[in-house]
């Protein structure tokens, strides 16, 4: 059933045109930043490829929840356009609708004219950061250095610790505060979190002449998957496949970019571009992968696993049980290509997997999403935690690491224990002997 929402009323300034600028047009700019007309002007081309047709609402999890028109891609394009020409303001209400956006990208797909809605909104994100005041700005940045950074992870999990072992998470599980979306978020949360260890590749037994792979850990992953990693390389190593892991790599720069701050993005870029060297980056967060191919060559775990020649001595254990797929929006409409998961899994003998149905909807996770809107984050999940209560899968597998932690929080907040797993973890298990 959809949510109703109040009506959209978007302020005008004084100055508003009654017309939208014509494509490839100059538009006026209070943005400081360092090039305000040329990034308008590509804003505004990218935009105006939208000819409106609607094609994209069925698609959008927001407007399918909302029912808003402003709540759906072609609403949000013309709200762009609106504010790119100076007949909107940035107030509250536009930035809701605005910041409301999963960036899930589902819409790509079902565009008949091609519209590059991520690249659109990103730009709009960064074009309205640049036009807040600098404190703002600063304030920002620091929230999200701070989350990108896995140093920064070590108190944060002591703090998790604390809240497991000293009384807090019973206390909020019997008070019923878990019924408010941002409780039962952070309650999840604090419940994964786990002090983050140093990971190496263990020697490998191949070829000394194979080119090595270099394994991207990702930031927050460090934390909330640090099992994943392990068995990463455990199964790599199984394979035959020489990784490594780069001391000095750092945040992929996805929560920057998608939070209007592109150049901290593009730094980490660079970063990591020299912390990899030549070496192929392989990554099993597929979210980290979507984001690394803006400036390096990535491979998303599973398909370098299924691509690779398997030793004629490797053979995975019978499991006989149940296991949904979660395709992340990452995956399923950035990389496009979750064919690969199904694969991999179909490598181990009498397991029965299923897709998770709604996988063309976002769970909610969406990087920093769930921690800012965690209402529309939890209505999001609901369906597929209903779902999986009447399937009862023993596993749930889902490539990315956002997505494992909140569906992990929403089933355990629901009574539910289906184990939420990466394949590659479900795989090791029965690599094992």
């Amino acid at each position: 059933m959809a949510r109703r929402r109040p009506g959209t009323k978007i302020e005008q300034p004084p100055h508003a045109v009654t017309q939208a600028a014509p494509q490839g047009a100059t538009v006026p700019s209070e943005s400081p930043s360092e090039n305000p007309i040329l990034q308008q002007t590509d804003l505004l081309r990218l935009a105006d490829q939208c000819v409106k047709c609607g094609f994209c609402l069925p698609h959008c999890p927001t407007f399918r929840l909302y029912r808003d028109e402003a709540e759906s891609p072609r609403g949000r394009i013309a709200l762009i356009q609106g504010l790119l020409a100076g007949q909107l303001r940035d107030g509250q209400q536009l930035a809701t609708h605005l910041d409301n956006c999963l960036e899930c990208r589902a819409c790509e797909p079902a565009c008949p004219s091609l519209v590059q809605f991520g690249m659109l909104m990103d730009g709009a994100r960064a074009e309205r950061v640049a036009r807040q005041p600098r404190w703002r700005r600063f304030a920002v940045r620091l929230r999200l250095d701070l989350l990108s950074n896995p140093h920064a992870l070590a108190p944060l999990a002591l703090l998790a610790g604390l809240y497991r072992r000293a009384g807090p998470g019973w206390l909020a599980r019997r008070l019923g505060l878990l019924r408010h979306p941002r409780i039962r978020i952070l309650d999840g949360l604090a419940r994964q979190l786990r002090r983050p260890t140093r990971i190496t590749a263990p020697p490998s037994q191949a070829d000394g002449d194979a080119p090595a792979v270099g394994l991207f850990l990702g930031c927050v992953s460090r934390g909330l998957q640090p099992a994943t990693a392990a068995a990463a390389l455990r199964v790599m190593r199984r394979l035959g496949i020489v990784a490594r892991v780069p001391a000095d790599q750092v945040c992929c720069g996805a929560m920057h970019r998608h939070n209007g701050h592109p150049e901290a993005a593009e730094r980490r870029l660079q970063q990591n571009r020299a912390a990899f060297g030549d070496a192929a980056v392989v990554g099993f967060s597929s979210a980290c992968v979507a984001e690394l191919r803006m400036g390096l060559e990535a491979v998303e775990l599973c398909r370098l696993l299924i691509d690779t020649d398997w030793p004629a001595n490797v053979r995975p254990r019978p499991l006989p049980a149940l296991a949904a797929v979660h395709e992340p929006c990452s995956h399923r409409n950035l990389l496009r290509d979750t064919k690969a998961v199904y694969a991999l899994l179909g490598r181990i003998p009498g397991l029965d997997v299923i897709a998770l149905e709604g996988n063309d909807s976002c769970c909610g996770a969406a990087g920093t999403y769930l921690l800012e809107r965690p209402e529309t984050a939890t209505a999001l999940a609901a369906d597929k935690v209903r779902q999986l209560a009447e399937r009862q899968p023993r596993f749930l597998l889902t490539t990315n690491t956002g997505c494992a932690a909140h569906l992990a929080a929403q089933l355990q907040a629901a009574g539910l224990t289906i184990e939420v797993l990466h394949p590659v973890e479900l795989l090791d298990r029965q690599l094992h002997t």
